[in-house]
């Protein structure tokens, strides 16, 4: 059989198997599909009369790897038939049955096509390289795929190796396999009080693992999810491991809309054993457990609050650390409530610039109205609501049926709680991931 001399076939595996951390099979498989192009490019450039070959006219042909004689064969499949139309994929029944006096009609026999040494020339070798290097590409890209698509949702270390544009590029590890893979961190997952100079070391959470040939690495890591906050408290809090205190709900606001305002965390939590106290067992002896997940989070100011069943209580405790007197669930179908407080109150309540108040309604999932409690007049509140639901009513019954349907579709929206529109905050941001 021929062979078109490869020197040093063996080493070449076994180096480009290291320096692209992949598996040797997964090398020659590679190696093998860049060969056999490199054999389409030698054939198109033998054929005189520029014959048209489809996608798939290479389909019975294959690349043997002699990594012992260290070169490789050329080998086609051809079917035996009466009258070949076309020898590539046809071989007569008469020169078969010259070496093989058993052959019929239909069977198919293995060829060696391969071609001279001198014969397979340049530019086919030239696109064999092309060839190898991209397919060295998508493999990788695979098996990064199916290392981190089980590690998605997961928290993984990760490391500082450049800056592109507003992104970061982290090197993160798997544990296993690839020793390090790089993921971005795009400029909405920062944090703003994170330092990211060269090799930094941090912990991120692995957001998505992207599918398909994207440009870029393909991993899309976060500072700025809720997620991370969970594992911290998690790997802090044996009893959260040990799943006797339970995380039901957290609100996070990593990137404020004002710079003014600083980051913030929710947690709700809870626990069926009447021993244990949920909060104090998140809090830490003075305060130790949650100060390392601050200084994980460079200062991040968390609330660690107890949930309760009962919507008025939670509600209150969501508020914290300013004291509720009253909580008036105003439409429990809505979620709609009213919080009255002291005046002193008030502003802790509602938070800088809204903060607080924004962060307990997305935590609870209930729209919430803080009033002072010393001006709340029960009687004046209850005519003003009637007052602006009627004219609401009058101008709905005036209005075409299909406008009628349009203002209902309006009001939906608007009614939409606030940890709805936390789903939404989500929903673009994995667009504008698409995007990028």
């Amino acid at each position: 059989m021929s062979l078109v001399k490869l020197t040093g076939l063996k080493a070449i595996i076994e180096e480009i198997s290291q320096k692209h951390n992949l598996p040797k099979s997964a090398v020659q498989e590679a190696l093998r599909e860049a060969l056999l192009k490199g054999y389409e490019r030698y054939r198109r450039s033998q054929t005189l009369e520029r014959q048209a070959f489809s996608d798939d006219y290479f389909d019975n042909f294959e690349v043997q790897l002699d990594q012992e004689e260290e070169g490789f064969r050329i080998l086609s499949t051809k079917k035996i038939v009466e009258q070949v139309t076309n020898s590539d994929h046809d071989i007569s029944l008469e020169e078969v049955q010259k070496v093989a006096a058993e052959a019929q009609l239909g069977d198919e026999v293995v060829l060696d096509v391969t071609p001279e040494q001198k014969d397979f020339g340049r530019m086919a070798a030239i696109q064999t390289k092309q060839v190898l290097l991209q397919k060295l590409r998508d493999q990788q890209r695979k098996q990064i795929q199916e290392e981190f698509q089980d590690l998605e949702g997961t928290v993984l270390q990760a490391k500082v190796l450049r800056f592109e544009r507003q992104s970061i590029i982290v090197a993160v590890s798997s544990s296993f396999g690839q020793p390090e893979v790089e993921a971005e961190l795009p400029k909405r997952e920062q944090l703003p009080n994170d330092n990211y100079r060269a090799n930094a070391a941090f912990k991120v959470y692995l957001k998505k693992v992207r599918e398909g040939p994207h440009r870029g690495p393909q991993l899309i890591a976060s500072r700025a999810a809720a997620g991370l906050v969970v594992y911290l408290f998690a790997n802090e809090v044996p009893e959260i491991e040990e799943e006797v205190v339970r995380i039901i709900a957290v609100a996070r606001e990593a990137n404020p809309p004002s710079r003014h305002v600083g980051p913030r965390t929710k947690i709700a939590v809870d626990t069926l054993e009447r021993d244990v106290d949920p909060v104090g067992a998140c809090i830490g002896a003075r305060g130790s457990r949650i100060q390392a997940v601050v200084n994980e989070l460079r200062g991040e100011k968390i609330d660690v609050i107890r949930w309760s069943p009962d919507p008025s209580t939670y509600l209150a405790n969501a508020l914290s650390p300013a004291r509720v007197d009253k909580v008036i669930l105003v439409d429990t179908e809505e979620r709609q409530s009213l919080v009255l407080v002291a005046e002193d109150q008030l502003s802790l309540a509602i938070g800088k610039e809204g903060q607080n108040v924004r962060l307990a309604a997305r935590l609870t999932g209930w729209k919430i109205d803080i009033k002072d409690i010393a001006k709340y007049d029960p009687e004046a509140e209850k005519q003003e609501s009637s007052a602006a639901q009627k004219p609401e009513e009058d101008e709905q019954n005036d209005l075409p049926e299909a406008e009628t349907s349009k203002t209902e579709a309006n009001m939906e929206t608007d009614s939409l709680s606030l940890e709805d529109e936390g789903e939404l905050e989500e929903t673009k941001t994995r667009l504008s991931e698409l995007e990028d």
